[in-house]
């Protein structure tokens, strides 16, 4: 089901307060598919539920997240990690909790009702500062090789041939692009919410892709 119907479902049930859940860098004008759609499915949410409060958050990370998880199995396996376009594109990585807890404070605020906020955490990153960070709490040495996006591109439609691709042509556009909180977006801030930070979060779901898995956990202070 769609987000807009859901949304339309919603209202007609008299539901008060709607929070959906979108992306920063949504835009109908993007290059990326995942952008556009998700941008789309904005605008049909407003349409279906005008006092809709949107979220957009940048790659959010937790115990169960597509993107720390992913690269530390690959780091599993594979001698080197690309680095996609350089892995200059910045990122500003949120909590999962924090993000609940805006989605909470949204729902229990008819302030923000019609607002559109970008979740961030407290500082930017670039792609290779997060995957050196990631080799280092899972204590592996990997090398990290660049992988210009036309040669990214290349390989990621070759790999689309696969039933679940680690890498397809829309990913490698949304590399082209900063994923941050812009200066004037509102934010976790404007809810009040201190977000926390990677460095806290990811010793308690990486160390299991360290060698031993749990058996080796380091010392923490």
């Amino acid at each position: 089901i769609g987000p807009g119907r859901l949304a339309g479902f919603a209202r007609e049930a008299g539901v008060e307060r709607f929070v959906h859940i979108s992306a920063i860098g949504a835009d109908l004008r993007s290059t990326s598919v995942y952008a556009r759609t998700k941008a789309a499915g904005e605008r049909a949410v407003r349409d279906a539920f005008p006092t809709v409060t949107i979220l957009r958050p940048s790659v959010v990370f937790g115990p169960e997240d597509q993107f720390f998880n992913r690269f530390a199995a690959m780091a599993m396996i594979a001698p080197l990690l690309p680095m996609i376009g350089g892995g200059e594109t910045r990122f500003q990585p949120v909590f999962v909790g924090d993000v609940a807890d805006a989605a909470v404070k949204c729902l229990e605020d008819p302030a923000t009702a019609g607002q559109t906020y970008e979740l961030g955490g407290p500082r930017m990153y670039s792609f290779r500062e997060l995957l050196e960070l990631m080799l280092s709490e899972i204590g592996r040495k990997r090398w990290l090789v660049d992988l210009p996006f036309g040669l990214a591109a290349l390989q990621a439609r070759l790999m689309s041939i696969l039933p679940n691709p680690p890498l397809t042509p829309d990913q490698v556009e949304l590399l082209k692009s900063d994923n941050i909180v812009s200066s004037a977006a509102m934010s976790l801030a404007s809810l009040d919410i201190v977000p926390t930070p990677v460095e806290i979060i990811l010793p308690t779901y990486l160390d299991r892709f360290r060698r031993g898995g749990w058996s080796e956990l380091r010392p923490r202070p």
